[in-house]
């Protein structure tokens, strides 16, 4: 026998779909930009922070867990977790806020969107295939990407995406368990960035009654703040570790009945935390946000992001031929306003200081 024939040949994808759906996202252009956009420190602090490809791959890990203890499907929740941030801007939340203030004050009241980003990224922005746009991904994975966990009705939203989804459902399983890793993973590796920057401390965060539970648990382990690194590590992962298992003790999830399948808007979401818990979860959120996001050495970078979209958008709007032979060629069918917003959307923090420096001189 030849070595050749040891092997069946494959003449159709072998994949399941949402695996399929997967690895179209990780090919994607825009998914790689995501390693030059902005979590929380810009991409110029240096190599340790993280940026929106990390956190993407840490929320798709959490999920995979949590799905696979569920009995759901890893592959769906995966592939929704690689594109919930593909319609994020450069600089962060800074940059979706001031990207949407500056088209509702020309006049365009849809705004700026990041979650409707996100969708039309990976269904009309990018393009794969000349019959069509977008990555021709599953249903449910653009649903979960379109909805996140909750009905969906926005009065931006055109009447083609009225007609392919029921806005008044949720999302699947697999979708509600995303956005739970999400917010897992943000606040583990903020805390983890925000210390190791020297921009907050764990003396500040003991004002957190979960972040003194997970402190003694560290202490447990016989692991000293002197040994700062090997502390932060041992931190993040029992926090994530005691955020994971609490999400699973409490979450009521019936596979038999309710697998990939949307609930109504009337419907308990099964997926989450207990009460007393999440609680605790916001108290956190609102200090991380008072001593965190808004000190003042994030909030000069990010003041800088904000003039970069302002100026972009100014400039691109007064001369749109800057704009790039691909988008460019969009202005004779597409509304201009929409176009210069995509395009600067598009762009890695990085790149969008170089091209304001192009317009305007060094910022």
């Amino acid at each position: 026998m030849q070595a050749h024939e040891r092997f069946h040949r494959i003449d159709k994808d072998f994949r399941n779909p949402y695996a399929r759906d997967r690895d179209r996202i990780i090919h994607s252009g825009s998914f790689r930009k995501l390693e030059y956009k902005t979590q929380v420190f810009l991409n110029q602090e240096g190599d340790f922070f993280r940026t929106r490809l990390t956190h993407s791959i840490e929320v798709s890990q959490i999920a995979r867990s949590i799905t696979s203890h569920l009995g759901l499907n890893e592959s769906l929740a995966e592939a929704i977790a690689l594109a919930h941030d593909s319609g994020h801007t450069p600089f962060g939340h800074v940059g979706g806020d001031t990207l949407d203030k500056c088209l509702k004050d020309d006049g365009f009241k849809n705004g700026f969107e990041h979650n409707f980003q996100s969708f039309r990224v990976v269904s009309l922005l990018e393009k794969r295939y000349k019959g069509f746009d977008g990555l021709n991904l599953t249903f449910a994975t653009l649903e979960g990407i379109l909805k996140h966990s909750y009905p969906y009705k926005k009065s931006f939203l055109p009447p083609e995406i009225h007609e392919k989804f029921n806005l008044d459902t949720h999302p699947s399983i697999e979708a509600m368990v995303v956005d739970r890793a999400d917010e897992i993973a943000y606040i583990s590796h903020d805390i983890d960035d925000g210390v190791n920057a020297g921009l907050i401390s764990f003396n500040d965060l003991k004002e957190s009654e979960l972040i003194e539970e997970i402190l003694q648990k560290v202490s447990e382990e016989g692991v000293t703040q002197e040994n700062s690194e090997m502390f932060r590590y041992r931190f993040s992962s029992h926090l994530i570790n005691h955020l994971v298992y609490s999400l699973l003790d409490y979450s009521n999830v019936d596979t038999s009945e309710i697998l990939s399948a949307s609930l109504d808007s009337k419907s308990d979401i099964p997926v989450g935390f207990e009460p007393k818990l999440e609680t605790k979860i916001k108290k956190l959120k609102k200090l991380l946000f008072d001593k965190l996001y808004q000190h003042k050495d994030i909030t000069v970078k990010m003041y800088a992001g904000k003039q970069a979209i302002k100026g972009l958008y100014s400039g691109l709007m007064e001369e749109d031929k800057m704009l790039p032979e691909f988008y460019y060629k969009q202005l004779n069918s597409r509304n201009k306003h929409r176009v210069v917003a995509d395009y600067i959307a598009s762009l890695s923090d990085r790149y969008a200081f170089t091209f304001y420096n192009e317009m305007y001189g060094k910022i």
